[in-house]
């Protein structure tokens, strides 16, 4: 796998690439600020591109509106964004690019999710963070999602985080039958077509948790 880092903590972005290295991976560049990423993008052709959402001049949006330019001009190239805080806005918008991941720092420290979670998003998948997931879920009880047992509110999570049936039921230790069950029932209970495309079954959650499902 071919990456490109932008991150402007010299620290952490030395340590991405190390790690990514370190995993049988080929970092091509490493930059700063995101005022070059598009154009190493377009040199490199990398398969993924792992991005701070904020970086100079004004650490606001910086890497949020290079991800999308990105998904918008080289959109096989996946696209790992990484977040101090959770910020839903950008990750909902983008997420619906496909080929798009979006992790708290923090993760970097579980170094084998991490890197997993890095070539599922290279591979055309998605994954969002437990926490964003968490934040979309949690508040509502009310519509479809009030019908949800606690159990399928937990699979539910799980399959928003980009994980597979046998995923799911590896992190829940029961039998991936049971989590078929589950992902049935969601589904039916959400008037969502199920898919075999695991990005599609994310897109299907977001979509219904930010009013826009159109089932």
């Amino acid at each position: 796998m071919r990456v490109v880092i932008a991150e402007d903590q010299a620290l952490l972005r030395e340590g991405l690439a190390r790690l990514f290295e370190d995993g049988g991976h080929d970092v091509v560049a490493t930059l700063r600020d995101a005022d070059q990423l598009l154009a190493t993008v377009e040199q490199e052709q990398p398969d993924l591109a792992v991005i701070d959402i904020r970086m100079p001049p004004t650490f606001t949006d910086e890497g949020a509106r290079a991800a999308r330019a990105i998904k918008q001009q080289h959109p096989t190239v996946g696209v790992l964004v990484l977040s101090q805080h959770i910020e839903t806005g950008h990750a909902v918008n983008l997420v619906a690019c496909g080929g798009f991941g979006y992790l708290l720092k923090d993760r970097v420290l579980e170094v084998d999710e991490f890197l997993a979670t890095a070539e599922r998003v290279a591979a055309g998948g998605s994954a969002l963070d437990p926490m964003l997931v968490a934040s979309l879920v949690s508040p509502i009880d009310h519509g479809p999602i009030g019908r949800l047992s606690e159990r399928e509110r937990g699979v539910l999570g799980l399959m928003a985080q980009g994980l597979t049936n046998a995923g799911i039921a590896n992190r829940l230790v029961v039998s991936e039958r049971t989590v078929e069950a589950h992902v049935r029932h969601i589904l039916t209970k959400l008037d969502i077509t199920d898919s075999e495309d695991g990005h599609r079954r994310v897109l299907a959650v977001l979509a219904y948790l930010n009013g826009t499902h159109q089932a």
